[in-house]
């Protein structure tokens, strides 16, 4: 399997994928990349957004938040701090939260509370685009 990418992502929760694909995009923080076979060692930490997963022409969506992404020549490995299938992100909730988090913010009367309200809204940010894409 010379011609596939061996690719593994764990979350602290679980395995959510392991195994041989044709190519990766990650959103890396100096923007997205994508990840081939025989791709040059590199580490990237990660932004949220959505990760894809590319194989047999079929493309698989995964939200990520957090982490870091290693290639190494046996692969690549994506430890994200939380891991969502995109599949399984249900819009409606996802627009209650947003409200939440949007008066949540509004409502912050200290600049911790402001600086925790701002890091959740810009997740859940993050999360409706990786549905939208």
């Amino acid at each position: 399997m010379a011609d596939k990418l061996h690719f593994a992502l764990v979350s602290p929760e679980r395995e959510l994928f392991n195994g041989e694909v044709d190519h990766v995009v990650v959103p890396g923080s100096e923007g997205e990349f994508g990840v081939l076979p025989n791709h040059a060692p590199v580490m990237s930490v990660i932004k949220p957004g959505a990760l894809r997963v590319i194989n047999e022409g079929a493309e698989r969506r995964i939200f990520v938040n957090g982490g870091f992404a290693d290639v190494t020549p046996d692969g690549l490995t994506v430890l994200a701090e939380e891991a969502i299938d995109v599949t399984d992100i249900d819009s409606a909730e996802l627009e209650q939260q947003l409200k939440n988090a949007q008066e949540d913010l509004r409502d912050a009367n200290s600049d911790d509370k402001r600086e925790v309200a701002q890091r959740a809204l810009a997740r859940l940010d993050a999360m409706k685009a990786a549905l939208a894409a």
